[in-house]
């Protein structure tokens, strides 16, 4: 395993940038949020990334304590990555970053990639003063759901909520944009009629009440 480039400085900063600096952790980072991901699924969620670069970065969060590699259960044969609890207290930095980074997303270009669950933690933001459960939520790119407010759980996951959700969500592309560039909040879109939300949780009414 190849030694940890360094800085060399004694700062804090510097040295989280000594781990976390590389170009596509924080981003692998993003995609373990969901729970354990297979190599391909990793792979086809980080459109850009080659093989050999994905590879070498899971074997340095591995060696960080960021990340751990095991093997599924039978009849499962593959192998998984998962965030350790180490590398789950990146979230309020990916949160930060992505407040920060809500100036520079500007209209999306036709050669931006998009994928439904990238809008996952701007959500988790939107709806982090409004109550705990979980939020089921139908973009035009797809559907994922969020674990709003329960710690043991993933941030979120892909596809459908695996069981009935306490509210669930639905919103167009040009909306789920907007939210995540900080020019519309959540109470706002659900006021406008952008936004839809459907449950009879105290999460879902809150949503509708905001």
């Amino acid at each position: 395993m190849s030694r940890r480039r360094s800085y060399d400085q004694y700062c804090s900063a510097a040295r989280a940038l000594d781990v976390v600096g590389d170009r596509w952790t924080l981003l692998i980072v993003r995609e373990l949020l969901a729970g354990p991901r297979r190599y391909t699924d990793l792979h086809a969620d980080l459109p850009g990334v080659s093989t050999d670069v994905l590879a070498s970065r899971l074997r340095d969060m591995e060696r960080d304590g960021l990340a751990t590699r095991r093997r599924l259960p039978p009849p499962g044969v593959a192998y998984v990555y998962e965030l350790t609890a180490r590398g789950s207290e990146l979230l309020p930095v990916l949160q930060a970053l992505g407040v920060w980074g809500q100036a520079e997303l500007g209209e999306r270009r036709p050669t931006d990639a998009v994928r439904a669950h990238w809008f996952a933690l701007p959500l988790l933001r939107a709806l982090a003063d409004v109550g705990d459960g979980v939020v089921e939520v139908s973009l035009e790119e797809g559907e994922f759901h969020l674990f709003v407010g329960d710690r043991d759980a993933p941030v979120y996951g892909d596809g459908p909520a695996p069981a009935d959700p306490d509210a669930r969500v639905t919103l167009d592309a040009g909306t789920s944009e907007a939210l995540a560039r900080g020019e519309l909040t959540l109470p706002e879109a659900v006021r406008a009629g952008r936004v839809g939300v459907s449950g009879d949780s105290p999460l879902a009414k809150a949503l509708r009440e905001a």
